[in-house]
């Protein structure tokens, strides 16, 4: 399972097998359950989750009391609150197993640790965050710019398995609109 972080780090760093057990003594593994929260409103936001294998997601719970869904993370995506994991303050989201996830975590102690060790770290979650950033950008573009039908249809397009793998309360959630409406979408797009 852990080479799959390997070649994860490979994509935009190089680093020999020595360095590989080096950086790995920084992070832990856990596996979490379907629903399981491994983050909730309230709590100090201590780590930072890279997903080896299964889905999580981030999600709030509006004043209305329904959950809105801001992001997932699948195979080798990072997901945190950024903002509370940066300065281990208390979190308004929640972190979430929407199937069975195994996970690498780091806490912030610990991340500064490695990067001290290892620099060739820094280039790491530089990109990953330059990443990250842009797919936050693009999606409050399709937000502002697409129809709820167009974003839909863009999602499905784009990561076909992510959507048949996410229950479509989760997919409207994160689209910002009812299950009921998902589902009149895509009838509209089945017909």
């Amino acid at each position: 399972m852990l080479e799959i972080f390997k070649a994860h780090l490979a994509k935009f760093i190089v680093i020999d097998e020595a360095a590989f057990e080096g950086i790995l003594k920084y992070f832990k593994t856990t596996s979490v359950a379907k629903k399981e929260n491994l983050l909730e409103e309230g709590q100090i936001c201590r780590y930072h989750y890279f997903v080896l294998n299964g889905i999580l997601r981030k999600f709030f719970v509006n004043e209305k009391g329904v959950e809105q869904t801001t992001e997932f993370a699948i195979e080798n995506w990072w997901l945190t609150d950024n903002i509370a994991y940066e300065h281990k303050l208390v979190t308004s989201f929640y972190i979430q197993a929407v199937e069975k996830t195994d996970l690498l975590y780091i806490s912030q102690e610990n991340q500064e640790k490695l990067l001290m060790e290892f620099p060739v770290m820094e280039r790491y979650f530089r990109y990953v965050y330059q990443r990250a950033y842009a797919a936050a950008q693009m999606r409050v573009k399709y937000l502002f710019s697409l129809s709820k039908e167009e974003f839909y249809r863009d999602l499905s397009r784009k990561y076909p398995e992510f959507v048949q793998r996410v229950p479509q309360y989760l997919i409207a959630s994160f689209l910002g609109f009812t299950p009921e409406y998902l589902s009149e979408i895509r009838k509209k797009l089945i017909d």
